[in-house]
């Protein structure tokens, strides 16, 4: 049995897996993320590699959240680490003798799914990952879409309302502005604050103060039936559609996976999607139309997804 080394390195905690060629994670370890030091960074990975290290290791793939240029060698920028212009295969590679890939969280979690999850019988499948903000993959004819200068696939920043709402990126109107949990928990604190009646189920999981709402708590209130919850989260999933129709008329995919802590709705979010991606379609009618599905791999997507491309570099 072959398997290889994921490490998925989190703003804070850093998940691995030693993952056997069917996409099962064997064994497991963790460390919180120092995530002020490059050098403490390294240091925590390499102590992973070696804790998880067996004779029947063939790679280690790193995946994180940032900017990884197209060599897959430097991680450019990451919003939630110290790492700028940070070699990180080097770093790595010298503190193993396994081979070594690095790749951005999102794509890592996009082929995780192509591979071993939700999107395994597609050929051309785009993964939205909607959490505190919305990412992505693309996979294309079997590989990763990375671009000319390795960060393609952007897909939050996507501009979907001119002149819009702030985005946490500094541009205005973004997909990730209206259709992430942090857009679904605002909305659902202002419903609170305005004290309707229409809110109250929500207004009693924060205890009547706003600012303790939570994007989970709205999922909850939804799966219980609560209508105000069930509207919010169909909000956010009416704007999604319509920025994945855009996606379907620039990429024209076979399948969109749907990942994140909000897709744990379901289809009180997938319906919603599927049904404006449906109306705002380019030549509705007479082209086939995507599949709209949830992913299956959770938060391990990534850490399955770099492991898989580590024994599969040529994907990426």
């Amino acid at each position: 049995m072959v398997t290889s080394i994921g490490i998925d390195v989190g703003g804070t905690k850093i998940a691995a897996g030693r993952v056997d060629e069917k996409g099962s994670i064997v064994a497991r370890a963790r460390r919180s993320t120092p995530a002020q030091s490059p050098d403490a960074i390294a240091t925590a990975i390499a102590e992973l590699i070696a804790e998880l290290h067996t004779e029947d290791v063939a790679a280690v793939g790193v995946a994180c959240a940032g900017y990884i240029d197209r060599a897959g060698t430097t991680v450019l920028f990451s919003p939630n680490l110290a790492w700028r212009d940070e070699p990180l295969k080097e770093r790595v590679a010298t503190n193993t003798d396994l081979p070594v890939i690095i790749e951005n969280d999102a794509n890592a979690a996009a082929y995780g799914e192509f591979v071993h999850g939700a999107g395994r019988d597609l050929g051309h499948m785009v993964m939205v990952t909607v959490g505190t903000g919305v990412g992505g993959g693309i996979v294309s004819n079997g590989k990763l879409f990375r671009g000319a200068y390795g960060i393609g696939g952007e897909l939050g920043h996507m501009l979907l309302v001119p002149g819009g709402r702030l985005c946490g990126c500094g541009n205005r109107g973004c997909v990730e502005a209206y259709g992430s949990g942090t857009a679904l928990t605002r909305d659902a604190r202002e419903l609170v604050r305005s004290g309707a009646q229409f809110g109250r189920r929500l207004t009693d999981l924060c205890d009547g103060d706003a600012d303790k709402l939570t994007g989970a708590m709205v999922t909850t209130a939804a799966l219980e039936g609560d209508v105000a919850s069930i509207d919010l989260l169909a909000q956010v999933g009416n704007w999604l559609g319509e920025a994945t129709s855009s996606m379907a008329s620039l990429l024209d995919p076979e399948g969109f996976v749907i990942g994140g802590g909000v897709a744990d709705a379901g289809e009180l979010l997938i319906d919603p999607m599927r049904s404006a991606y449906g109306r705002s379609l380019t030549g509705r009618g007479y082209r086939p139309v995507a599949s709209f599905v949830r992913a299956e791999l959770g938060n391990d997507a990534g850490v399955i997804g770099v492991a898989a491309l580590a024994v599969n570099p040529g994907d990426r």
